[in-house]
């Protein structure tokens, strides 16, 4: 194998663990907001819960009364420790779970919708952080400095270069009202996956 072959297998495996990461941080995510659901809603089905069935088969987490509870602790404790949320981050979730769903049919919409946020969000942070995002990890302040100041400018500001940009933007904020999300909370969701996206470590 010459060493071209070999520089290009090894991007493909870093480029292959930068989307497990990814993967691994969106479905520690989805576990919370489904446990979340559970506990609220009382649902017990694992079939409308499949990442949180995932995670507790795999780690072997205890029922612990109501099904959702010991999940929500897991993650939550586990996330603080590896990528420095806080503990607001998590009740912003309950919060929002607690205004949007008030019966189990509205669960699949509230996944929908926070699906599309999320999308839009980091469509417009890539298109506004271009040249930071081009930057080595060794440069993290800057980098926060700057996932803060664009999240702050796409909430409002309307003088966006790109067209789909300026619309994204405004899908995130009609998105995060619905959500009742804050402008911290979004912070702290974007920036560790912007580290990931970078091969590097968050804290």
């Amino acid at each position: 194998m010459g060493l071209t072959e070999k520089l290009q297998k090894k991007k493909e495996a870093l480029e292959e663990e930068v989307r497990n990461r990814v993967e691994e941080f969106n479905s520690l995510i989805r576990v919370y907001l489904q446990a979340t659901m559970a506990v609220n809603l009382g649902i017990v089905d694992f079939r409308m819960l499949p990442d949180l069935k995932l995670l507790k088969q795999k780690f072997k987490i205890p029922t612990q009364g109501r099904l959702g509870v010991a999940e929500k602790a897991y993650v939550s404790k586990l996330m603080i420790n590896e990528y420095g949320m806080t503990e607001s981050f998590f009740n912003e979730i309950d919060a929002s779970a607690r205004k949007v769903c008030k019966r189990q049919q509205d669960f699949p919409n509230y996944f929908y919708l926070f699906q599309g946020f999320s999308q839009q969000l980091f469509m417009v942070l890539a298109s506004e952080m271009q040249w930071t995002l081009r930057l080595p990890s060794i440069f993290r302040s800057l980098i926060k400095r700057s996932t803060k100041d664009s999240i702050h400018k796409i909430l409002t500001e309307n003088n966006f270069k790109a067209a789909d940009a300026r619309r994204a933007a405004m899908d995130v904020r009609t998105l995060k009202e619905k959500l009742n999300l804050s402008e911290d909370w979004m912070y702290q969701y974007a920036y560790p996956v912007l580290m990931i996206s970078k091969g590097a470590k968050v804290k």
